[in-house]
């Protein structure tokens, strides 16, 4: 599934044009989140080269191997009506994409690849065009990407709601006894069957495991009176992730500072959505969150960035950090996330995405925030 032809046409539009008020002659685009948005066209990248060369000046022409040239059949570079040059395993791919950018006028000025592209094929191209300096691609396609279209919020709030679904069932699987891999392997299923094509990730972090945010799952039992971090999500069909953070507890808790403690960060989730809107930055989010965390006494234990970006990428622009100035537009659409670590006891996190609106702003996910008694 991927957008309407006229938006990926505008997409190449915008895309060169950006490319070119960024002193960039072209873009080298690999498979890659980056490749997705441009052409609705996802696979992995192999060894044999494939590429995207977007010309600033110039029709945009897509390199891929003979033998994987069928798999585009039926996808939307067909009906884009794009040129396409394959090659054969005796042909040197770098040297066609060097050809193609002279057609389209010199190759000694700025040429930006994917961010992600191998270095086997960062490297060969550096070979095939030794007078063009390499930047990535980031800095053109970022300010595209971070500002997300109708379909895209759409399709990101597909994906909050099926995560949503996923939390609402916790009780199911999530008791003493368990293991949290036993716990995980069951969150892992039924992300898939709500509706996403992978577990992208499944954090359940029992006790003292919470306290470490980026836990995965271990052979750990869950306890009575545990505090548990379950942060979860993955991509839908059309490629959006989703991303959603919920604390539970099972039954009273163990530790008695856990209600004021949690009653904090929940003020401070409040609080960073709550100062979302056009026009604010990113530094002021995190500030928003970073404040009662602070006021409270738990300011060294909130110790990761706000929030991330999410799109094609479960971590993308924009980050909502500390030293970001970054002016915030309608159709940002990133995390709200803050978190309170207690090393060697436990830790607890509350995560929604929202979307920046026109007026204000646009919570994705839904279930309580309150912490959760199982």
């Amino acid at each position: 599934m991927s957008a309407p032809l006229s938006v990926l046409r505008d997409r190449l539009a915008r895309a060169a044009i950006a490319a070119g008020a960024a002193g960039v002659d072209a873009l080298l685009l690999t498979p890659s989140p980056d490749l997705r948005y441009l052409l609705g066209v996802s696979s992995g990248s192999h060894e044999r080269l494939t590429c995207l060369v977007l010309p600033t000046d110039g029709d945009p022409i897509l390199v891929v191997p003979r033998l994987e040239r069928p798999g585009l059949d039926g996808s939307a570079v067909a009906d884009l009506g794009l040129d396409i040059l394959d090659w054969t395993d005796a042909d040197d791919p770098y040297a066609l994409v060097a050809d193609l950018l002279r057609r389209s006028g010199p190759v000694s000025g700025r040429a930006a690849v994917g961010d992600a592209m191998p270095a086997r094929h960062v490297l060969r191209l550096r070979d095939a065009l030794p007078a063009t300096e390499q930047v990535l691609a980031s800095q053109v396609l970022r300010e595209l990407r971070m500002r997300k279209d109708d379909a895209e919020v759409a399709a990101l709030t597909t994906a909050g709601e099926a995560i949503d679904r996923v939390h609402a069932r916790m009780e199911e699987w999530l008791r003493p006894g368990r293991t949290e891999a036993e716990v995980g392997a069951d969150i892992t299923a039924a992300i898939v069957a709500e509706g996403h094509t992978e577990a992208a990730f499944v954090i359940v972090g029992s006790g003292p495991h919470g306290a470490s945010p980026h836990h995965d799952v271990s052979e750990r039992v869950v306890q009575p009176g545990d505090v548990v971090v379950v942060d979860i999500g993955g991509p839908t069909p059309d490629g959006y992730y989703s991303d959603c953070t919920r604390t539970y507890c099972l039954g009273e808790p163990a530790e008695t500072d856990v209600a004021d403690t949690y009653a904090v960060l929940q003020a401070a989730q409040d609080a960073a959505v709550a100062a979302v809107r056009p026009g604010v930055t990113a530094e002021h989010v995190d500030a928003a969150a970073r404040g009662p965390i602070t006021a409270a006494g738990f300011g060294e234990h909130f110790i990761h960035r706000t929030g991330h970006g999410i799109g094609l990428e479960v971590h993308e622009e924009p980050y909502v950090v500390s030293g970001n100035a970054l002016t915030l537009e309608p159709g940002m659409a990133f995390s709200v996330e803050p978190g309170i670590y207690l090393p060697g006891r436990w830790g607890a996190r509350i995560e929604d995405i929202v979307v920046v609106t026109p007026d204000g702003v646009a919570r994705l996910n839904h279930r309580p925030r309150e912490l959760a008694a199982l």
